[in-house]
């Protein structure tokens, strides 16, 4: 028996099937209602003439949900296929109606389609375990609530700008705002001044809180005994990877992805490139951006820094060999080079091969310097 799931925040709708050629029965259930999940799939192979130790075979769309409906699915025997929303075939002809039951249907028919054997419909989500999951958490939170300190920081200077002032955003804030006076040597008055303290009270909140992850972090590569750390400290152990890219490159994927070759990665980063030919029109549409964003900005300021502190690698080399000319050439190459140098780092944890003429250094020196809190205790 095939299912679809069409989840929505209220309701869920469930598409049931046998055939490509048979009429779908279709139910409504509360959404995350998982009792009345179990009972209309038993409905369905009664009513469908299925015996009740029938395999079951469902998808549904990766989207807010995450991935626990099919940790779910897959504890209690069924095979579940969790779909990239964006490979998803449409037909362009013209505009087109869509109903959750539409929808539903699609999926099923796309579903059985896939099921006898035609690969192309779609592409799945490759599934992490919860454990990998929420190992993605540490860093996607410190990335948060630096977007929230640049938040703070921009109003600031904006609200200053309107009154033709500057101040930089640090511990000295609210004594240096109280004393800046503006071209008629009036004071900034009470509103605007109780507004940029109040931001700068967020800002300090913000600021406190991504010192106290990256202590966090520093302490866990130090002394933390969890095998994936261990590769967290080979990358740090190469010039040029620090504490936040180490960590990343890790975390989102060398930590759990298993990779084939270089092609896969390539394209689980977004890095592979998109030609256009069609009769005699041929031009390159530049890297396919269809992989983890995280990943691939990480990977091109990495790339950056790899030219500066690794300037006698082979890659390096390579860099400035074939793009060392003009700065829109290099902005074009840099992507070349976050390419080759993430594969590069595959290999050197994969295989243990360290890429061509980089240097190492001990990964301790850099957390040196820093005051590494011990956690608190539980």
């Amino acid at each position: 028996m095939y299912i679809a799931f069409e989840l929505g925040w209220d309701t869920w709708r469930l598409a049931f099937g046998t055939d490509l050629g048979d009429n779908s029965r279709q139910r409504q259930v509360a959404g995350r209602n998982l009792a009345a999940v179990r009972a209309e799939i038993a409905k369905a192979k009664v009513k469908l003439g299925l015996a009740g130790d029938a395999p079951v075979v469902c998808c549904y769309e990766a989207g807010r949900d995450g991935h626990w409906l099919h940790r779910f699915l897959t504890a209690n025997g069924m095979t579940c296929h969790e779909v990239d929303s964006s490979s998803i075939e449409v037909n362009r002809r013209r505009r087109r109606a869509k109903t959750d039951r539409l929808d539903a249907e699609q999926l099923l028919r796309m579903l059985i389609r896939y099921e006898n054997g035609e690969r192309n419909v779609w592409r799945v989500v490759n599934v992490p375990s919860f454990e990998d999951e929420t190992r993605r958490h540490p860093h996607r939170e410190l990335e948060d609530w630096k977007s929230l300190r640049r938040q703070y920081s921009n109003r600031i200077k904006g609200l200053l700008a309107t009154v033709g002032q500057e101040l930089e955003v640090d511990s000295e804030f609210p004594e240096a705002v109280r004393r800046l006076r503006m071209w008629d040597g009036q004071g900034l008055g009470e509103d605007l001044t109780g507004r940029l303290l109040r931001q700068y009270e967020g800002w300090q909140f913000a600021d406190r809180k991504i010192k106290d992850l990256e202590n966090e972090r520093r302490r866990r590569i130090a002394k933390g005994t969890a095998p994936w750390l261990e590769r967290v400290r080979t990358l740090l152990a190469l010039k040029g990877i620090g504490a936040n890219s180490a960590w990343l490159f890790v975390a989102e994927v060398f930590g759990w992805r298993r990779i084939g070759n270089v092609r896969q990665l390539g394209s689980l980063a977004g890095l592979t490139p998109t030609p256009y030919a069609s009769g005699r029109s041929a031009r390159e549409q530049g890297i396919s951006k269809a992989g983890n964003r995280r990943l691939r900005a990480m990977a091109v300021e990495i790339a950056w820094c790899w030219l500066h502190y690794q300037p006698n690698s082979a890659l390096s080399q390579w860099f400035r060999k074939r793009f060392g000319v003009g700065a829109r050439l290099r902005k074009i190459g840099i992507v070349a080079l976050a390419r080759k140098l993430l594969v590069a780092l595959w290999r050197h944890l994969e295989r243990g091969e360290v890429p061509g003429g980089a240097e190492l250094v001990d990964w301790r020196s850099k957390l040196a310097g820093h005051r590494i809190k011990e956690a608190p205790a539980a």
